[in-house]
């Protein structure tokens, strides 16, 4: 799997923020104060999103509403996940990523190994 494209990535984050099923154009409003975008574009990008099975979609009225079908945490576990899998050598890899990390997020690590651990042991 690779990372999302800039417009991708834009409306994934304006799916993920909302926390709420939106509309193509709710997604081009919100989109419209950092770019001008043609309403065409916007759905194109969200199509391709749809066809690649990133979003959900309900009709709602002759448009439809669309979901992420994944939360923003599982996207990047799915990209850490996919990087660790083309490393070549995963042990180094986790070893290089564990060195950029900060003291809270090091914590944060440790907290879901110990996490995981209790319940792999059950």
């Amino acid at each position: 799997m690779r990372g999302f494209g800039e417009l991708e990535a834009a409306i994934m984050d304006r799916l993920w923020s909302r926390g709420e099923p939106a509309t193509v154009r709710e997604i081009l409003v919100d989109l419209r104060p950092e770019r001008e975008l043609a309403y065409n574009t916007v759905l194109t990008v969200i199509d391709n999103l749809f066809k690649k099975g990133w979003l959900r979609r309900a009709r709602d009225g002759r448009a439809h509403r669309f979901v992420p079908t994944a939360s923003r945490e599982e996207h990047g576990a799915r990209l850490m996940r996919d990087a660790l899998d083309e490393s070549g050598d995963p042990r180094q890899a986790l070893v290089q990523f564990v060195g950029q990390m900060s003291s809270n997020e090091a914590a944060a690590l440790r907290a879901a190994l110990a996490a995981h651990e209790e319940s792999a042991a059950r």
